[in-house]
């Protein structure tokens, strides 16, 4: 790897680790795509080097989301939990079903959502000031579990950021702000990122240089990311991550056929 390529890598891994503060993802649903068509990498070694990147990524986040917006821990035990069990379990039947079907349902739906979230106008916790977590999620620990199941399943069916799916789940159905919403959308992806880096490196989908070399670069940029969106006014947070999860969307329904081509 020359010195040119280290740098490439590394300023790659740092965008990501920004864009994965900001929004609150791992940065998998950017990176993935980037590995096959940049790196010629295949499907499952993409996605197994992306979680290198991924499992850091979120965890520093994480911290620094939760730093800003303190959660009510069994809340977050049960999110995750659920997401966990979800991964573990969806994982095993993935092979069963038609994975571009299946991709381009999800996408549909997160399609609405990010149009939902673009128009829509809701009450959030301001320009900037903390959201009072527990009073918010006072009763609805059932349904704060079924949205981590159903962002855990989608971890485990499709390979794509339970995060990415939850996190506008927490925000238009249980009605957290945009920022605790985030928040308890990494609570749900870092410890399915894990599990799901572990499974992935057992099978050899791992190239452990690449993704160690991007997850450096993310390293530095993560917090300044998380910090970016502790700025933001929460519509305007809500609007780029609409507008971010419409890409996202688009991509899964014709990136199959680009790759293909």
């Amino acid at each position: 790897m020359d010195i040119l390529h280290l740098l490439g890598l590394l300023l790659m891994g740092a965008g990501l680790g920004f864009a994965g503060g900001v929004f609150g993802i791992g940065g998998g649903i950017i990176a993935i795509p980037v590995l096959i068509i940049g790196f010629g990498t295949d499907q499952a070694a993409a996605q197994g080097t992306a979680l290198v990147l991924m499992v850091p990524n979120l965890l520093i986040a994480w911290w620094r989301y939760v730093h800003h917006n303190p959660l009510p821990w069994k809340d977050v035990v049960a999110v995750s939990l659920a997401g966990t069990i979800a991964t573990w379990g969806a994982a095993h039947v993935a092979n069963q079903i038609d994975q571009q079907l299946l991709k381009s349902l999800c996408a549909l739906f997160l399609l609405l959502v990010a149009i939902s979230m673009i128009r829509g106008k809701r009450k959030g916790a301001g320009n900037g000031e903390a959201e009072d977590a527990a009073a918010k999620t006072a009763g609805k620990r059932p349904l704060l579990a079924l949205v981590g199941a159903i962002g855990g399943g989608c971890m485990g069916l499709l390979g794509i950021g339970g995060g990415l799916v939850a996190t506008p789940l927490f925000a238009r159905f249980v009605g957290l702000g945009q920022r605790t919403a985030q928040s308890f959308g990494i609570s749900l992806a870092a410890p399915s990122a894990a599990i799901a880096l572990g499974a992935y490196s057992l099978h050899g989908n791992v190239d452990w240089k690449l993704g160690l070399t991007l997850a450096v670069g993310g390293l530095f940029t993560v917090a300044p990311g998380v910090a970016l969106a502790h700025r933001l006014p929460e519509r305007k947070l809500q609007l780029w991550f609409g507008v971010m999860l419409a890409a996202a969307s688009l991509w899964l329904l014709v990136g199959h056929y680009i790759m293909r081509n």
